[in-house]
């Protein structure tokens, strides 16, 4: 946590996808951060990245661009 209260940072998060088709772009320049005492939701659509969100958050996808 940082001096005013942050407990999670991310900024510009990408993740990217190498397939057979060509670069599948799962997340692109996503930014947020969550404070002490504050509830936090990522909705959205099924298939819009909320899943690669939060694995590339934990590191369990490699190296994603960005900054957490």
């Amino acid at each position: 946590m940082d001096g005013n209260g942050t407990l999670l940072s991310v900024k510009n998060l990408s993740t990217h996808f190498f397939t057979e088709g060509g670069v599948a772009r799962a997340v692109q320049d996503v930014s947020f951060s969550i404070k002490k005492g504050k509830t936090f939701a990522l909705v959205g659509e099924s298939g819009c990245g909320k899943s690669v969100t939060a694995l590339s958050i934990m590191r369990l996808i490699p190296d994603p661009p960005g900054k957490i």
